[in-house]
């Protein structure tokens, strides 16, 4: 069965967002070697991406206090917008 997009007009989240992703995310060769942190941060976020593999998000952010709610949800709906573009793009 083929996946239900909504319709191409569709705003996605990002397109309405007043915070850009280098806000969020950032990449220094001399901060853990050049992998995606939360900026100001050493946590990558593949750290929370690994969380909720088994947990929720209080307790990625019980276990990375430095890292904010919004710092987190931010990049989660970072993500899920880029992921939404990808298949818009694969479906056109």
């Amino acid at each position: 069965m083929p996946i239900s997009l909504p319709h191409p007009e569709y705003n996605l989240r990002a397109m309405n967002r007043a915070v850009p992703v280098n806000e969020v995310v950032s990449v220094d060769p001399d901060v853990m070697s050049g992998a995606p942190v939360f900026r100001g941060t050493r946590v990558p976020v593949r750290t929370l991406l690994d969380h909720l593999e088994t947990s929720d998000l209080e307790t990625f952010l019980d276990d990375f206090p430095s890292v904010s709610r919004e710092q987190a949800v931010r990049f989660l709906e970072l993500a899920s917008d880029a992921f939404l573009a990808e298949l818009y793009a694969d479906s056109a």
